[in-house]
């Protein structure tokens, strides 16, 4: 990390960032960075198969 930027210069950004995109759309990046970190994970590891999706479920209904 620069030295530059320390505690009050973090604190600042962190404000700037929450006034841009809002609380509840810095959870939702979460909650998606999350999720994504874990599919890749699974992906790493290779042990489970792909689940079908929605339209392959209903493309072999139909």
């Amino acid at each position: 990390m620069p030295s530059w930027l320390g505690g009050p210069e973090l604190l600042i950004v962190l404000v700037i960032v929450i006034l841009i995109f809002g609380v509840g759309r810095i959870a939702n990046i979460g909650g998606e960075l999350g999720k994504g970190i874990s599919a890749f994970r699974k992906g790493l590891k290779g042990d489970e198969e792909p689940k079908p999706t929605e339209e392959e479920k209903k493309e072999g209904q139909g």
